[in-house]
Protein backbone atom coordinates (compact mmCIF):
# COMPACT_ATOMS: atom_id res chain seq x y z
CA UNK A 1 0.00 0.00 0.00
CA UNK A 2 1.46 3.44 -0.83
CA UNK A 3 2.09 5.39 2.72
CA UNK A 4 0.35 8.36 1.57
CA UNK A 5 -2.83 6.11 1.27
CA UNK A 6 -2.42 4.81 4.37
CA UNK A 7 -5.71 5.59 6.55
CA UNK A 8 -4.01 5.78 9.43
CA UNK A 9 -1.78 8.42 8.56
CA UNK A 10 -4.69 10.09 5.79
CA UNK A 11 -6.73 10.45 9.39
CA UNK A 12 -3.57 12.44 11.09
CA UNK A 13 -2.85 14.64 8.36
CA UNK A 14 -6.63 15.64 7.96
CA UNK A 15 -6.72 16.30 11.59
CA UNK A 16 -3.76 18.43 11.27
CA UNK A 17 -5.60 20.54 8.51
CA UNK A 18 -8.84 20.54 11.13
CA UNK A 19 -6.77 22.04 13.70
CA UNK A 20 -5.60 25.03 11.59
CA UNK A 21 -9.29 25.05 10.17
CA UNK A 22 -9.88 27.65 13.20
CA UNK A 23 -8.95 32.00 12.09
CA UNK A 24 -7.88 31.85 15.87
CA UNK A 25 -5.38 28.75 16.01
CA UNK A 26 -4.04 30.18 12.87
CA UNK A 27 -3.38 33.76 14.59
CA UNK A 28 -1.60 31.45 17.43
CA UNK A 29 0.28 29.74 14.75
CA UNK A 30 1.32 33.37 13.39
CA UNK A 31 2.17 34.49 17.05
CA UNK A 32 4.46 31.45 17.59
CA UNK A 33 6.51 32.23 14.55
CA UNK A 34 8.85 34.37 16.80
CA UNK A 35 9.59 31.42 18.87
CA UNK A 36 9.27 30.08 22.17
CA UNK A 37 6.21 32.18 23.98
CA UNK A 38 4.14 31.96 27.15
CA UNK A 39 0.26 31.80 27.21
CA UNK A 40 0.53 34.84 29.24
CA UNK A 41 2.93 36.72 26.18
CA UNK A 42 0.37 35.41 23.82
CA UNK A 43 -2.96 36.92 25.81
CA UNK A 44 -2.29 40.49 24.69
CA UNK A 45 -1.19 40.05 21.72
CA UNK A 46 -4.00 37.89 20.35
CA UNK A 47 -6.65 39.83 22.63
CA UNK A 48 -8.35 36.37 24.11
CA UNK A 49 -9.19 35.92 26.90
CA UNK A 50 -6.82 32.71 28.69
CA UNK A 51 -9.49 30.29 29.09
CA UNK A 52 -9.76 30.53 25.17
CA UNK A 53 -6.50 30.60 24.18
CA UNK A 54 -5.36 27.44 26.48
CA UNK A 55 -8.67 25.55 24.32
CA UNK A 56 -7.11 26.57 20.94
CA UNK A 57 -3.32 25.40 22.54
CA UNK A 58 -4.76 22.29 23.72
CA UNK A 59 -6.18 21.78 19.81
CA UNK A 60 -3.13 22.53 18.25
CA UNK A 61 -0.79 20.10 21.10
CA UNK A 62 -2.97 17.18 20.61
CA UNK A 63 -2.76 17.88 16.41
CA UNK A 64 1.13 17.87 16.93
CA UNK A 65 1.64 21.22 15.48
CA UNK A 66 3.02 23.26 18.59
CA UNK A 67 4.60 21.76 21.68
CA UNK A 68 4.62 23.18 25.39
CA UNK A 69 7.84 22.75 28.07
CA UNK A 70 6.96 23.67 31.18
CA UNK A 71 9.47 26.29 32.70
CA UNK A 72 8.76 26.86 36.38
CA UNK A 73 5.47 27.99 36.71
CA UNK A 74 5.16 28.86 33.01
CA UNK A 75 4.59 26.36 30.08
CA UNK A 76 6.80 28.02 26.98
CA UNK A 77 4.72 27.20 23.63
CA UNK A 78 6.73 26.20 20.04
CA UNK A 79 5.72 25.20 17.14
CA UNK A 80 6.80 21.82 16.20
CA UNK A 81 8.62 22.18 12.54
CA UNK A 82 8.70 18.38 11.88
CA UNK A 83 4.70 18.88 11.77
CA UNK A 84 4.78 22.10 9.53
CA UNK A 85 7.39 19.85 7.11
CA UNK A 86 4.30 17.04 7.17
CA UNK A 87 2.18 19.84 6.20
CA UNK A 88 4.22 21.16 3.49
CA UNK A 89 5.14 17.56 1.94
CA UNK A 90 0.99 16.68 2.06
CA UNK A 91 0.48 20.14 -0.05
CA UNK A 92 3.31 19.75 -2.76
CA UNK A 93 1.71 15.76 -3.25
CA UNK A 94 -1.20 18.02 -4.16
CA UNK A 95 0.20 20.00 -6.74
CA UNK A 96 0.21 18.15 -9.93
CA UNK A 97 -3.65 17.19 -9.30
CA UNK A 98 -3.85 21.38 -8.95
CA UNK A 99 -1.72 21.73 -11.97
CA UNK A 100 -3.99 19.35 -13.67
CA UNK A 101 -7.15 20.73 -12.83
CA UNK A 102 -6.03 23.98 -13.98
CA UNK A 103 -5.13 22.44 -17.91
Amino acid sequence: MNPSRNPDDLSVRAATFSALGDPARLAIIEALRGGTTCVCELTPVLGMPQNLLSYHLRILREAGLISGERSGRRIEYRIEPGAIHNLQVTVASLMPVLEEAAR
